[in-house]
């Protein structure tokens, strides 16, 4: 099997995961370089790391550059991807710059895989709750067409990055000293709280944030329908890892629900995991650090026909970001266009 020259742009949380799914997965890797806004050695997957801070230079002989896309390397796509393109280097980048662009396939590989097809040597990965959501969906919209989507999220810090992550450890830390819980990166605190504001307010949607804005407009181009009517609010919760979501999906015909287990129970990445009596569904404390999408409480709406109810959890960061990315370039590679 050939092996393909790999940089990963980032050095953050989705960086690190990046590597490490490389590293699991086996990924056929020649050599890989880590790039950031400065140098420095990282530890990941127990191994020491040479960061080398990016450069135009950086991506001379690269076949495949991963753009992590969070934290301080946001912006990195803007300056660098379309010169690593250049190069001869394939993007995949996990941030949000590019996703809505027509030149640029927007691709969840279990979901819409021939998309690829159409890259120009950029391919975006979707947000994360796109992501988890669509994982869900997408295999029942096949059987049954999706009419409607109204959809609940609630979001753990690490999709803010690192540092959202020591902010609820620190006001865990500062409210069991009986200290003064202080506030750095939400707008409010997020121990013992849920904040309804994920982004910021959009102009596209008034009232709507950004991260509704995305499930809504990331989820028509996956799925190549403009005409699915689609209603999203995103909470963050003091939750370290792990997205949750509650979605109703109305169909444009009615759906049998053994038909829908037995649909998810037979999808790549989706794990059906709905014994209620036994109250056994998805959690994110479960959920962290698995590749799967998991899929449980699935129930007919009653207030809306044709429609079922879901609850869904992912791991943000992996299947949501990381894993993601790298399934993009083990799928291109699969259908040779790598």
């Amino acid at each position: 099997m050939r092996k393909y020259n790999v940089a990963v742009v980032g050095a953050g949380m989705v960086g690190k995961k990046m590597v490490e799914v490389l590293l699991e997965r086996n990924f056929p890797m020649a050599n890989l370089k880590i790039f950031a806004t400065k140098e420095r050695t990282e530890i990941i997957a127990g191994r020491s790391f040479v960061v080398e801070k990016a450069s135009e230079d950086s991506f001379n002989g690269i076949d495949f550059a991963f753009f992590a896309g969070t934290e301080g390397e946001k912006g990195a796509s803007k300056e660098f991807a379309w010169l690593a393109v250049e190069k001869g280097a394939i993007v995949i980048d996990n941030g949000g710059d590019f996703r809505m662009h027509p030149d640029v396939p927007l691709v969840i590989p279990e979901v819409n895989p021939e998309h690829v097809k159409k890259h120009r040597g950029l391919i975006a990965n979707p947000n994360c709750s796109t992501i988890i959501m669509l994982m869900a969906v997408a295999p029942l919209d096949r059987e049954y067409r999706v009419k409607r989507i109204i959809v609940s999220t609630y979001q753990a810090v690490s999709g803010t990055g690192s540092k959202a992550v020591e902010e609820l450890k620190t006001q865990t830390n500062q409210y069991l000293a009986g200290q003064k819980i202080t506030i750095d990166v939400y707008p409010h605190r997020i121990l013992f709280n849920v904040i309804p504001q994920v982004g910021s307010l959009s102009d596209l949607f008034p009232g709507y944030y950004t991260e509704e804005v995305k499930m809504i407009q990331e989820t028509r181009k996956i799925l190549d329908r403009q005409d699915i009517m689609i209603s999203a609010t995103c909470v963050r919760v003091p939750v370290f890892n792990g997205h949750s979501e509650a979605i109703t999906v109305q169909f444009e015909s009615t759906p049998d629900l053994q038909r829908c287990r037995e649909i998810l129970s037979s999808t790549e990445g989706v794990h059906l995991l709905d014994e209620p009596e036994k109250s056994i569904y998805p959690m994110p404390v479960d959920v962290s650090g698995r590749d799967d999408v998991f899929v449980g409480r699935i129930r007919v709406n009653t207030a809306i026909e044709n429609a079922v109810d879901l609850w869904v959890v992912g791991d943000n960061i992996k299947k949501g970001a990381a894993l993601n990315a790298v399934q993009i370039a083990e799928k291109m590679i699969e259908m040779g266009l790598a």
